[in-house]
């Protein structure tokens, strides 16, 4: 019996002296040399998807759908009294909407080191300071109308009609009791 309780608290005794031994080694191990002190006070922020119309020829043909992660300063992000997302994306749309470089046929040859270049400074240029550290592309690809319409429940090529030829639809099936197609 004697045997079996100076077992269990052996046991006991090297199971914490191990765990306090772990814990302690892993507080004084750093992430990375020297990198810990380019990430301390980092903030990684997530931004909302946004859906971009292209307009080519004066038609609407899809939109790229964009989501972008930035980085800034924890302590400054903390002290702001309007957080940066709706700025960030407000400076996203304005630059895909206006780059006519990008081919939509084409998203992989694009540069978008350029792009989010243009949206770090165009975002620090409104806030007065570089807020911004980076600004990272979660995700950058193009849907089709013909693509949103089909996952819609619409159909892809569903003629339009005037406001007024549709009225005169709706009072001639309530003449006649029947559509006239």
């Amino acid at each position: 019996m004697i045997r079996v309780i100076v077992s269990a608290l052996w046991i006991c005794i090297i199971t914490l002296v191990s765990s306090y031994v772990a814990a302690s080694w892993k507080a004084n191990a750093s992430l990375a040399p020297g990198g810990e002190e380019n990430l301390k006070g980092l903030n990684y922020q997530k931004t909302d998807a946004i859906n971009i119309p292209i307009i080519k020829d004066g038609a609407v043909t899809g939109y790229v759908v964009a989501q972008f992660v930035y980085t800034a300063d924890a302590a400054t992000l903390n002290h702001l009294s309007v957080p940066p997302d709706p700025f960030m994306l407000d400076e996203a749309y304005k630059a895909v909407f206006s780059d006519e470089r990008i081919d939509v046929g084409h998203l992989e040859r694009f540069d978008l080191a350029s792009l989010t270049d243009k949206i770090r400074a165009d975002a620090n240029a409104r806030f007065g300071t570089d807020l911004i550290e980076d600004v990272l592309v979660q995700q950058f690809t193009f849907v089709t109308k013909d693509e949103v319409r089909s996952q819609t429940g619409g159909t892809a090529n569903a003629p339009v009609i005037a406001a007024a030829e549709a009225a005169n639809d709706k009072a001639s099936e309530a003449a006649h009791g029947a559509p006239e197609h």
